[in-house]
Order: structure tokens, then sequence, then C-alpha cells
């Protein structure tokens, strides 16, 4: 049988699938993939009124303007501290919460902690900020107010450029640590029992089971989400930066994500502001390549 044959049988039998494949192709077609040819303005001096292939071209005059921006090297280094603080802080937390729950035998207990944990992720980050503004308040803030008790002056957390990166991790752990957890959880629950009855025979303890089952079984899964934290590194989310931004922290708080909106919407150069996350994409590119590359080497798993 032919391979035009195999597939018009393949296509006979199964054609319900093929039916509903056609829906999620199309919003990948329609919303990411043609989304992709505007990239093109990054290389023109786009105006409004002559469109996007109406535009002169003007090659790598946009790429060159913002690596010579004086602001270039911090907006860098603060996107790049920032997402490998966010990445190394909160990668283990899930994975440990993972390994806790699945110790715990209570079934009433491990399911409230679950939701206790997981929750947080479906508020939105609006409503985090505001929480988090109200908790940090130099005035009416519980964490100052905590302070003021043991006779230590109020801190303007928000005020202060050290702090932020500080607030901003521990906000983005206390929100996605549940709902990651899940994913090892799940990796969890596809191990062989086998190999529990079989460290159960050799004496071993539970400190033991961990580390000789149950985190061998978590490594592949761990590994291919380090890979995606890391090829995302440069792209670290707007909306939190953004919200906790004031011009007192702007020396840490400004990342290429906030430059980007600065410049593109409020500024109204769209030319540049396609260049600068073009720029991002790339850099986050090579990472995720340079990471695959060398987690495939070290530990055989890999995204491809």
């Amino acid at each position: 049988m032919t391979g035009r044959a195999r597939a018009a049988r393949s296509f006979r039998r199964h054609w319900q699938l093929y039916v509903l494949m056609i829906v999620p192709i199309a919003y990948f077609i329609i919303f990411k993939y043609v989304p992709m040819t505007n990239a093109v303005i990054a290389f023109k001096d786009y105006n409004p009124v002559q469109g996007i292939w109406g535009s002169p071209w003007v090659g790598w005059k946009h790429f060159e303007a913002f690596v010579s921006n004086p602001a270039f090297w911090r907006l860098l280094r603060n996107t790049f501290i920032l997402a490998a603080y966010v990445l190394i802080a909160s990668f283990p937390i899930p994975i440990i919460l993972a390994l806790a729950l699945n110790e715990v035998r209570h079934r009433f207990f491990k399911r409230s902690v679950q939701m206790i944990t997981y929750a947080p992720y479906f508020i939105s980050t609006v409503v985090i900020i505001s929480m988090t503004i109200l908790i940090l308040s130099p005035r009416i803030g519980l964490l100052n107010k905590g302070l003021n008790m043991f006779g230590i002056a109020s801190v303007d957390f928000l005020g202060d450029a050290e702090f932020f990166r500080n607030i901003y991790v521990v906000t983005d752990i206390w929100q996605t640590t549940g709902y990651s957890a899940v994913i090892y959880m799940a990796a969890l629950a596809g191990v062989d029992q086998s190999l529990y009855e079989a460290a159960r025979v050799d004496g071993a303890s539970r400190i033991q089971k961990i580390i000789h089952v149950d985190i061998p079984a978590l490594l592949p899964t761990a590994t291919i989400i380090m890979i995606l934290g890391v090829g995302n590194i440069m792209a670290i989310g707007f909306e939190k930066a953004f919200l906790l931004q004031n011009p007192l922290n702007l020396s840490q708080s400004e990342i290429i994500a906030t430059y980007v909106y600065k410049t593109g919407l409020l500024n109204a150069d769209f030319s540049l502001a396609t260049a600068i996350g073009l720029f991002n994409s790339v850099i986050n590119l090579i990472l995720l390549l340079i990471v695959n590359a060398v987690a495939k080497r070290v530990t055989g798993n890999g995204l491809w």
C-alpha cells in the first residue's frame, strides 16, 4: 500500500479527529503565525497612513538605536537578573511541595493544602499587586504595623529599589507554586508502585525513598520545565513589573517589557518597540537552544 493510500485510509477511519483539529490549527495560524509577518515593522519606519508594507525600509536602524541607547545595558541587566531570580527561587519550591504532599496520607489535609496553595493562581495579577501594596504600605500596611509593635520604624518597601526584586519574586512564588506543583504531582502519580514496595522491603526510610524513587521520577519533567523556563527568561511578565513600578524603584523595575510598552504605546514608536521585542525573542531562542543542548548532554532529557 502506498503512502497516499495509507493517508486516505487513515482519513476515512479518523475523519472526526481531523475535523476537530481544524479549530486549533486555525487558531494558531490566525493568532500566532499571521501576526509574525508584522515583525517586518522592525525593519521599517512604520507609518499608519502608508501601512506595514507601504512604509519605507530602514534595515537595522531601530536595532542600532536600541543597542546604542544609554538605557540598553540597564534594561538588559534588570530583565536578566529579575528573570533569573524568579527562575532560581521558584523552581525548587513546587517540587518540594509535590514531594511533601505525596507523603501525606490524611486525605482531607492533603486536599485542603492543595486547594489553599492552588487558589492564588486564579487571582488576577492586579488584585495580587493591590493586596501587596496594601500589606506593604508605610502607614497602614500589616507588615509595617507588625514592625512598629517591636519599635521598628516603618519601611517604604515599594519606594526602595533594593526591595523590588524580592517583592516581585515572593508574590510570584505565592501565586504560582500550587499550580506548578500539580504537574509534579501528576508525574509522581505515574510512578510504578512496585518501586515503593521494593524500597519498603529494603528498609528504605521516607527520605531515602524520596531520593532514590521520587526524585528520579521527577527529573524528566523538571528538566523540561527548567528548559522552558530558561527559554522564557527574557520574556518575564509585564503586568506585575509595571504595576509595582514607581519613580522611586525605576532603577531596578524598568525591564525590557515595560520599556517596550512605554516606547510602543505611550510614545507611539511602533517600529522601535517591535525591534526591541524581536531582539528579546531572539535572545530567548538562543538561550532555549543552549540550555536544551546542555540538558540533553547531561541528563539525556530535552525538548527534542
